[in-house]
């Protein structure tokens, strides 16, 4: 555990923004027990926001520098920050313990909530791999739709009309679909989450928080990831130029 026998949860923000990660730090602080140690970090390296599969394979390298980090500090478990799940399967290589993706977090949360839900996402553009998501975590027969509000990820932050936006996407993906629940397809959007809610009239799920709980809950359970088979940790191997760094996944 994270010192004085703390539970640490560290949040990584997948993209080089500040800004964002402090956006998004209260809401995931806002859930956890008291007592837990809890932080955010925001990728070193990397694009300055995730819209493309191109960013998203771009962020990945920053994201395990991020939990090899983590791992050298004694961190007990992780929340990826960005609907994506960007390199989350790498990053359970590294880690000891728990980490946890948005859209993973966020879909099993709005499982439990109604017969369906909708995810609302960013840019249209992001709607297929919102899609591969619910495809991945099977949840198919539970998502109803998946819509795109149209305003890019810093535009969340930056514009003063994104409120309205979003909250106008989530109803439209609730009138359209009949769905029970809504996904919020951002970190980003995680500060409207009580806001939407009380204006669409249906359940709204934060993946920074739902992903937050769930790494929480596992630790609490006292189980750590499985140190056998597809997520043991990966031999050391050589890695040229701008990856060199990476050819000891153990630190």
């Amino acid at each position: 555990m994270g010192g004085a026998g703390l539970m640490w949860i560290r949040v990584i923000n997948p993209n080089t923004t500040r800004a964002m990660t402090d956006a998004i730090e209260p809401c995931a602080r806002a859930v956890v027990a008291p007592g837990t140690r809890l932080d955010a970090v925001t990728a070193e390296l990397g694009p300055a926001s995730i819209e493309s599969h191109y960013d998203e394979a771009l962020s990945v390298p920053g994201v395990l520098a991020a939990i090899r980090l983590g791992e050298a500090e004694g961190v007990d478990g992780y929340v990826l920050a960005c609907f994506g799940d960007p390199g989350l399967d790498a990053a359970r290589e590294l880690a000891r313990g728990p980490v946890i993706g948005l859209a993973e977090a966020a879909m099993a949360t709005a499982s439990h909530l109604g017969g369906g839900f909708s995810v609302v996402t960013t840019l249209s553009r992001t709607v297929g791999r919102a899609a591969d998501l619910v495809e991945r975590y099977g949840w198919q027969r539970f998502c109803r739709g998946i819509h795109a509000c149209e305003l890019p990820v810093l535009a969340l932050e930056t514009d003063p009309d994104a409120r309205k936006i979003v909250i106008e996407a989530c109803r439209t993906a609730v009138d359209t679909d009949g769905c029970d629940a809504i996904v919020l397809g951002c970190a980003g959007m995680a500060r409207l989450c009580t806001d939407i809610s009380a204006e669409i009239g249906v359940p709204v799920v934060d993946g920074v928080a739902a992903a937050t709980l769930t790494a929480q809950s596992l630790l609490t359970l006292g189980v750590r990831k499985s140190g056998r088979g597809e997520f043991a940790t990966p031999p050391p191997k050589p890695y040229a130029g701008l990856l060199r760094s990476f050819g000891s996944p153990a630190g």
